[in-house]
């Protein structure tokens, strides 16, 4: 923490007691916000309650111009601030004055306001800029993907700095107001609900919100031309989905998947409980990715998720993350499990429902089809490490442990921690820890030693049977896997493993 040097004499001290307490005590904010795995996500000091983007985007040039207003609370007083943002910036104003700003890093925005935010009290934070998202690298890579008529900002753990200055780490969710104009004839899709739409001198503006806390990495945006299909679910949530107009044999595929988001939903509700959000969706853009991402209430998905055929899977897969991952986000990015094991086990629970084959049978399938000594053991699901943040162990293995932990409570005591969980943090973060003690609380049983074993242990641990199965079905399954029919809904599902390559 940086102080100011107090000079020894009776003057400073003199003129020190002129300045105010909080004037004198403040410090910067940390320039980031303590994750193990990216400690330059985030920033300490602040907490942002609401992104206000009003911007403007020619699909020609990939010029974005944007006013972002950040209503932000000080957590201490604070002298500077960090933003997490890549685009050239032109003026700052907090609370109305001018601020001072400065790059540090590789997406390091240093603002000093004229004078230090006092602990507690909110200000708000107005930021002009512009700039070609596409340009702007972070170690080689964009989550800017450019389309033949527009652009699409979507990617995990980081997508914001590419478009809107924000505290860009998940433990710093907000509500989201985007604002689009764009030139007529191109749409704009973002999170939520569109509240309007409106035309003027060869511009249209699309207006969306997104009235639940959001993390930044789950903020979208979509510019470019779209068929779009509208409906409403029974308890008449709006549904809206946007396919690019240019998406050639994959169209019927993607449509055929992503039209049954209501229909997954519903069923999804049964499992984890009332979606937690004011709207339902996806989106198809033409991008040449292969994966998806659960962008919050409207997902993402590459049209390679369909080059084999529609696959309900792969929507069953984000709009699980609806609940685990988007409503209860991670502390810190260590604990992806929590998002990803669930949402592989809601595709296994999904076969089980299709009569394609069992959480069971597909847990044992998976398990028997990689020998002890292939590198899929040595990942620790609970902890993965950065590189390894969207490894395959992370999902089956993780879906595994969630089997595992189903053998060993029953599932009576199973469901409700599915269905509890979402409810026990809504819209808050949580992380590896703090659902074993949950599941341990609902559950009645210490768990403790079954997580460490298949979350936190390298290796090949023993896979036991559901109680139910009787002494023999334990005694035969405990030994080495036999070969075994595979599952009729494993290869859809293996299909759905690009969606982590992010």
């Amino acid at each position: 923490m940086y102080r100011k040097a107090i000079a020894p004499s009776v003057l400073a001290a003199s003129l020190l007691l002129a300045i105010p307490a909080s004037a004198a005590s403040s410090a910067p904010g940390a320039p980031g916000i303590g994750d193990p795995y990216y400690p330059a996500s985030g920033n300490g000091g602040y907490d942002i309650s609401h992104y206000d983007l009003r911007l403007k985007y020619q699909p020609a040039t990939d010029l974005l111009e944007g006013t972002a207003t950040l209503l932000a609370t000080a957590k201490q007083d604070l002298s500077r601030f960090n933003l997490d943002f890549g685009l050239e910036v032109s003026e700052i104003r907090v609370n109305g004055a001018k601020a001072g700003f400065a790059r540090s890093g590789t997406q390091e925005l240093e603002v000093t306001p004229a004078t230090a935010l006092p602990r507690g009290k909110q200000a708000t934070v107005v930021v002009k800029y512009a700039g070609k998202p596409s340009e702007f690298k972070v170690d080689g890579w964009s989550a800017w993907q450019r389309t033949p008529d527009g652009g699409v900002a979507a990617q995990e753990p980081d997508s914001a700095v590419w478009w809107f200055p924000s505290n860009d780490h998940p433990l710093d969710k907000a509500t989201f107001d985007i604002s689009v104009n764009v030139p007529d004839g191109i749409q704009a899709i973002s999170n939520g609900v569109l509240q309007s739409q409106s035309s003027r001198l060869g511009w249209t503006r699309y207006n969306w919100r997104s009235n639940k806390p959001q993390a930044t990495y789950l903020a979208t945006l979509a510019i470019g031309k779209f068929d779009i299909t509208t409906d409403k679910t029974a308890s008449g949530l709006p549904i809206l989905n946007a396919y690019s107009k240019d998406l050639g044999d994959n169209a019927g595929a993607a449509r055929a998947s992503v039209e049954r988001t209501g229909e997954v939903a519903q069923w999804l509700e049964g499992v984890f409980g009332p979606y937690p959000f004011n709207a339902l969706g996806g989106y198809v853009p033409n991008v040449p990715s292969g994966f998806a991402l659960e962008t919050q209430t409207r997902p993402f998905y590459s049209p390679r998720q369909f080059a084999n055929g529609a696959n309900t899977s792969v929507v069953v897969h984000e709009l699980a993350h609806q609940w685990y991952g988007d409503s209860v986000s991670v502390e810190n990015w260590k604990d992806i499990w929590i998002n990803e094991g669930f949402a592989r086990y809601s595709q296994w629970l999904w076969s089980e429902k299709e009569g394609e084959g069992t959480a069971q049978e597909l847990a044992e399938w998976a398990y028997a089809s990689r020998p002890a000594e292939d590198p899929f053991w040595q990942v620790k699901p609970g902890d993965p490490g950065p590189e390894n943040q969207f490894h395959g162990a992370v999902y089956d293995r993780g879906a595994i442990a969630l089997q595992a932990l189903r053998n060993e409570i029953g599932d009576e005591k199973f469901f409700a921690i599915l269905k509890g969980w979402p409810t026990e943090h809504a819209y808050g973060n949580a992380g590896v820890g703090t659902f074993v003690r949950y599941a341990e609380k609902v559950s009645g049983k210490p768990l403790a030693q079954l997580f460490d074993t298949w979350l936190y242990t390298p290796g090949k641990p023993a896979f036991a049977p559901p109680a139910a199965a009787g002494a023999a079905a334990r005694s035969l399954r405990s030994a080495p896997a036999a070969p075994q029919t595979e599952p009729k809904s494993w290869k859809k599902i293996a299909e759905t493993n690009t969606i982590h390559q992010h």
